[in-house]
């Protein structure tokens, strides 16, 4: 999307004009944003889902609110293939899904104990599409159905690769496509594999480079390994093929850097977020060197409190509708901000039909 300048040139107001004509007769008029992307932040707790401006990290509004249709505390949010988006409900066991649009309820996906699911943590959709869930309480990853929610199976068993206490924490599937489990029961990164989820080895042995509950991770767009060590305030690096130690990318309470959990690379792949617990902000680091920039969601924005892992929206697909005697649609795919504009213009969420 085109920014818009908020003083008309003479050009701009010409354009206006064409604009309108162009209604008239049935033509697609672009809607144009600035800055039409969202980040969204879970709070562990109180547990809502917070949105801010992903350019400029403003606060916009509370996304999903505490308990919305019947969520019982949640940290975690992640988006599905559908666009929608997936919160864990750590105190019914269960998985519920909201429209990644607006943040209105549509269902429990994953319904409470599905497979034994107990005190469910981090969420990720896998590369075939299916739903990995961390249960806190049985030191297991379950696998559900991406499209049903059904219960498919225990991915990686209870306990598997000396899983114990507060694991698994945070996990994602690496460059190879197998699985890295962040394990500050351990004090290790655990690799399993990702087709079968059998375990293959400590990728980051215990204590390398100094690592201290390690609870954060992200493959950065160097192919290497970046986590978050939150009991020495640091990001440390490791490479991503070998595990090998590299350095400490952010040096311990760099920016202020206080209790690090999610750790992720920005859509640009430039830069670094980090969620500081200790802080409530969201730090923002040079992607290549772990200079800080800046605050990118500053201390207590929004009521921000005990930030957890977030998540930038995806692009959502609309069918836009031109107004006018013709009635031309088109199917297009814009920023989470944009989507209210296009609905009031008569636009509706989802592809147009042939």
């Amino acid at each position: 999307m085109e920014k818009t300048s908020l003083k008309p040139s003479i050009s701009s107001l010409i354009l206006i004009a064409a604009l309108g004509v162009a209604g008239a007769i049935g033509l697609a008029v672009p809607i144009a944003h600035a800055d039409d992307g969202a980040l969204l932040v879970g709070e562990a707790p109180p547990g809502r889902i917070l949105r801010y401006n992903a350019t400029t990290g403003s606060f916009i509004d509370v996304f999903v609110p505490a308990g919305t249709g019947g969520l019982q505390g949640t940290c975690c949010p992640v988006f599905g293939p559908d666009g929608n988006l997936y919160l864990n409900s750590v105190f019914s066991h269960s998985i519920f899904r909201y429209n990644g649009a607006t943040g209105e309820f549509i269902d429990v996906f994953v319904p409470e104990s599905s497979g034994g699911l107990l005190f469910p943590i981090l969420l990720l959709f896998g590369p075939n599409e299916n739903l990995y869930v961390g249960s806190l309480g049985t030191d297991s990853i379950l696998r559900y159905d991406g499209t049903t929610g059904a219960f498919m199976d225990e991915f990686v068993p209870s306990g598997s690769g000396g899983m114990t206490g507060d694991d698994p924490q945070v996990f994602l599937f690496g460059p190879d496509g197998n699985l890295y489990v962040a394990s500050p029961g351990t004090n290790s990164v655990l690799r399993f594999d990702g087709s079968t989820g059998d375990f293959i080895d400590a990728f980051v042995p215990p204590g390398s480079g100094g690592v201290n509950a390690p609870v954060g991770l992200a493959f950065g767009p160097d192919g290497n390994l970046y986590v978050g060590s939150y009991l020495t305030n640091s990001v440390l690096r490791y490479n991503g093929t070998t595990g090998d130690f590299i350095d400490v990318f952010v040096p311990s309470g760099s920016g202020g850097l206080n209790q690090p959990v999610g750790v992720e690379f920005g859509p640009d792949d430039e830069n670094l977020y980090v969620a500081s617990v200790g802080t409530s902000s969201v730090l923002r680091y040079n992607g290549s060197t772990g200079d800080f920039i800046d605050a990118f969601v500053p201390s207590g924005s929004g009521g921000l409190s005990f930030p957890r892992v977030f998540a930038f929206s995806p692009k959502i697909t609309i069918c836009h509708r031109a107004r006018g005697v013709f009635g031309k649609q088109n199917t297009i795919r814009i920023g989470q901000l944009s989507v209210s504009d296009h609905l009031a213009h008569g636009d509706s969420i989802g592809a147009c039909e042939e």
